[in-house]
């Protein structure tokens, strides 16, 4: 698998309008998802995968969600993702490792893919899920979870499952998991609620749907500036050292210094 940084706040672009891509490329999301799924209606699909290898190379990565391995254009859906600059796949409705295996057998072991969540079934498999090679990063769409399950799509009703997420990422040694997307889009203060919910809970970023929703969601997973003078200054602290030092008369210990490295790679992440 190639070393590509897994997104925090990645930004769903509809397939049929990956024209906007560029716009989308500048919202300060750190990665851009043509979506050829959920986005785009059956008579698009065709020209949405034309468009998808059209698309030039952005300032940040490209990933594809793919349709799901069990739809008629999964087949096609890959052959488009060869043709394009596309660094990572999103496979949606993701359930067992098979699923996986048939997108790394069909682009080769170096091409990342980020399953999203949304079934019973793809929560049960999770840890096979989070295992495979190919993955660094898995997501929740909480909104086809909630109907798979028969459940309001509330904080409370699906706290359990997030909950699993962020453990089995955590077991699996990949990045902390990106919570599912925000359907308003031109409330920031709800965006950042529902993100800093998924922070305070474990997830490392959060999928997104427009650009309007990326500084609200940055303003949650980035830290600040703050923060991030104070983690350089620890780890200048004990750059050269190998003994515990003081900073501030307080000693830093790694602990600190984990936080302040996890504090530092947040920040530039997302800069």
């Amino acid at each position: 698998m190639t070393a590509l940084n897994p997104p925090k706040l990645p930004l769903f672009v509809p397939g049929h309008r990956a024209d906007i891509a560029p716009k989308a490329a500048a919202s300060g999301a750190d990665m851009v998802i043509i979506d050829l799924e959920d986005a785009v209606a059956e008579p698009d699909k065709q020209a949405a995968r034309a468009q998808l290898i059209n698309c030039a190379p952005l300032s940040v990565p490209i990933s594809v969600r793919i349709n799901g391995s069990d739809s008629p254009w999964f087949a096609a859906d890959l052959d488009a993702v060869k043709s394009s600059p596309a660094e990572m796949v999103v496979l949606p409705k993701a359930e067992s490792a098979d699923d996986l295996d048939r997108v790394r057998n069909s682009l080769g072991p170096d091409m990342p893919i980020l399953p999203i969540i949304e079934t019973a079934r793809g929560l049960d498999k999770v840890a096979a899920l989070l295992a495979h090679p190919a993955v660094p990063v898995c997501a929740f769409g909480h909104l086809d979870f909630s109907l798979d399950i028969g459940a309001a799509p509330t904080w409370e009703n699906l706290l359990f499952v997030r909950s699993q997420l962020v453990l089995q990422s955590r077991l699996a040694g990949t990045a902390p998991p990106l919570d599912g997307v925000t359907v308003s889009f031109d409330d920031a203060d709800i965006v950042a609620t529902e993100a800093r919910r998924a922070r305070d809970l474990g997830f490392g970023g959060k999928l997104l749907i427009h650009p309007q929703q990326v500084a609200p969601a940055q303003g949650v997973f980035q830290p600040s500036q703050e923060d991030y003078d104070w983690a350089l200054s620890v780890l200048a602290a004990v750059a050269d050292s190998h003994s515990a030092v003081k900073l501030d008369g307080a000693m830093i210990d790694m602990p600190v210094i984990k936080r302040a490295e996890r504090i530092k790679q947040d920040f530039e992440a997302l800069a």
